[in-house]
């Protein structure tokens, strides 16, 4: 194992001081896998181990793959990133923006200009998550939400956005940072114009071609019962989660496909992903993505007031953001011994994958619980990671 023997030990320790039930971890560099590793339970009830056979739940990490799709659309012509989005989804066409008066009053008026395709991209379109908002606009989009989902035959992408479309956003398109929906827009705007589902595209353009077995958002073969349990983590200790978001939607006859949370995959089938990203967007000689189209993702999008609102959690400390993906753009601030460009994102319960062009490296690691403790395991391990190079 050599220099990675430290990179071990961390993940051992983790799984060790009532952390995660189990941990897995890979880092390859230039098409070289480095390191893998697999320490701990995937269920502790029945003592199953963590192993390269275990599938996770990506939720928020699916946005990388989605977006990388997107941006396979924008390089081969297929939309300009400054292009209004009702162009391509005629609901978002004389969007509404919701203003406080000052008897605290909310009204919808119209937007100052129309949301744009870069505005879904870089989070700053104004459609907060339904359920995780307390603003106007968040409980516009949770009662849209909770009708559309009461009926499975009607809960679809496409509905879920231009659904959506017909809310007032939160603020004028691109004014601030907020986490929503905006790759789920992005997804929808795939299925437009690629005249496939996001699913199919996905597997037919990225899957496939990767050798991606095992990542999908519908339940296949032995998939299900490979699934690593999600536990609560408190201070009493470890218990399976009671309620697992989006969990109902990779049943076989769920018709739903979310842009911004869905996915399932193993460390292996995600590392494959990352490390063509991180080699120029090459995998076995054959192109996926332009070598500059990832250096655009990769570029901070956020002016200074965005920046402010993104960069206040301390995980993002010395990180923009770009076209679906972190970027670090300072590494004194993010304490981190990574590489000016570094990119990347994480999931819900606890996966996270960074990406390092100009080293060609890129590292995968899943556990899951909630809550994700991301700051905890996914910053020590990007010290000794960085620290083997």
């Amino acid at each position: 194992m050599g220099k990675f023997e430290h990179v071990d030990a961390l993940l051992k320790r983790f799984t060790e001081t009532g952390g995660p039930a189990g941990v897995a971890c890979a880092v390859a560099q230039n098409g070289k896998i480095l390191y893998e590793g697999y320490h701990g339970l995937a269920d502790l009830e029945q003592q199953k181990p963590i192993t390269p056979e275990t599938v996770f739940r990506l939720y928020s990490m699916t946005k990388v793959i989605v977006c990388t799709a997107g941006m396979m659309l924008y390089e081969r012509g297929y939309f300009n990133l400054h292009d209004p989005l009702h162009e391509y989804i005629p609901e978002f066409k004389d969007a509404l923006v919701y203003k406080q008066k000052e008897n605290g009053e909310y009204i919808a008026v119209p937007a100052l200009r129309a949301p744009r395709i870069q505005d879904a991209f870089t989070m700053s379109i104004g459609y907060p998550y339904p359920e995780w908002s307390d603003t106007p606009t968040g409980h516009d989009l949770t009662k849209l939400h909770r009708e559309l989902a009461s009926d499975p035959s009607k809960f679809t992408l496409q509905n879920v956005v231009r659904t959506a479309a017909k809310v007032p956003m939160l603020f004028e398109p691109g004014e601030h940072w907020q986490y929503g929906l905006g790759h789920d827009i992005v997804a929808a705007l795939i299925e437009v114009v690629s005249g496939r589902t996001i699913g199919e595209f996905l597997q037919e353009e990225i899957f496939d071609p990767l050798g991606m077995k095992d990542t999908g958002y519908r339940f296949r073969g032995d998939i299900a019962k490979r699934m690593a349990t999600v536990y609560e983590i408190s201070p009493e200790g470890r218990k399976p989660a009671t309620t697992i978001p989006f969990d109902a939607y990779h049943a076989p006859d769920s018709k739903y496909e979310g842009g911004g949370a869905g996915l399932y995959s193993t460390v292996r089938d995600y590392l494959t992903f990352s490390q063509m990203l991180a080699n120029g967007g090459v995998h076995n000689g054959e192109k996926i993505i332009g070598r500059k189209t990832i250096d655009l993702m990769r570029t901070n999008y956020l002016n200074e007031t965005q920046l402010a609102e993104y960069s206040g959690v301390p995980y993002h400390a010395g990180y923009g953001y770009g076209l679906g993906v972190r970027t670090l753009i300072d590494p004194v601030k993010a304490n981190a011994n990574s590489s000016l460009g570094e990119f990347g994102w994480s999931g819900m319960a606890g996966t996270w994958t960074s990406i390092d062009p100009s080293e060609g490296l890129s590292i995968v690691y899943m556990h899951q619980t909630f809550p994700h403790m991301e700051e905890y395991y996914h910053l020590r391990l990007r010290a000794a990671v960085y620290g083997c190079l």
